[in-house]
């Protein structure tokens, strides 16, 4: 996991850095050349180094990594806009059920089970992510809510100063949120079906951030301005809770 994370962390550096968007297009072309020589048996990055045990101990699929490298291009850009729902899925299958895909069988979760578990709890982490972000993301010209949803609340521009301001979009934030319950409700039902010990890490991550979902809603959707954190005594409680419910 911690080998899977560092390669993670790596490519999210990339996108989000300070680098120009050509220069960080490279540097993930870069990662693509380790994970293709990572497959081939010579890896030459620490990181890709040190994944090449858990590749052939839980066989751990080149696509998933790809398909990560591929959502860092979609964040890699000045503007950023999706078009609809398809779009969105196609975002949050990158960035989110890609890597439930790659961590399920390091938790030991079964093959059936722990793909369901990463699609579900994948698209429910990221709508979160998406909800929670939304003012901070528009500061770097970023919507994540597509263009399909804010239209049928009445925004159809595109241009973040007429998205922010729109009285539309805490609907369309409220719409995304009944989504999200929905993904965690999924998750819930799956995790019922799998190893109680194998699953815990993703019912802590689960638990974690369904509370977030919850105080989102909770301050409401027309002040997203005001971010919404949680402490480290509340995590805290949530993990043993997490522990303690498994």
């Amino acid at each position: 996991m911690f080998a899977v994370y560092a390669f993670c962390r790596e490519v999210d550096d990339v996108a989000d850095g300070p680098m120009s968007p050509a220069d960080k297009m490279r540097g993930l072309d870069l990662w693509q050349s380790e994970i293709d020589a990572l497959y081939r048996g010579v890896p030459k990055h620490i990181v890709t180094r040190a994944l090449a045990g858990p590749i052939q101990a839980y066989g751990l699929a080149k696509d998933d990594f790809e398909a990560i490298i591929a959502g860092m291009r979609m964040d890699a850009v000045t503007l950023l806009r999706l078009a609809d729902d398809d779009d969105l899925a196609l975002y949050c299958d990158r960035v989110a059920c890609a890597v439930g895909r790659l961590s399920t069988p390091i938790f030991g979760i079964e093959a059936v089970c722990g793909r369901d578990l990463a699609k579900a709890l994948g698209d429910a982490l990221q709508l979160t992510n998406i909800l929670r972000d939304v003012q901070e993301d528009a500061e770097r010209d970023h919507v994540y809510l597509p263009a399909t949803l804010l239209a049928r609340h009445g925004i159809h521009s595109a241009e973040i100063a007429d998205i922010l301001p729109h009285p539309g979009l805490a609907a369309a934030c409220r719409e995304l949120a009944v989504r999200a319950d929905q993904r965690f409700a999924e998750t819930e039902s799956i995790l019922s079906r799998c190893d109680k010990r194998a699953a815990r890490p993703a019912l802590i991550m689960k638990t974690v951030y369904q509370d977030i979902l919850i105080s989102l809603k909770a301050r409401g959707w027309n002040d997203i301005a005001t971010p919404v954190h949680q402490s480290k005594l509340r995590k805290t409680g949530l993990i043993a809770k997490s522990l303690l419910l498994s």
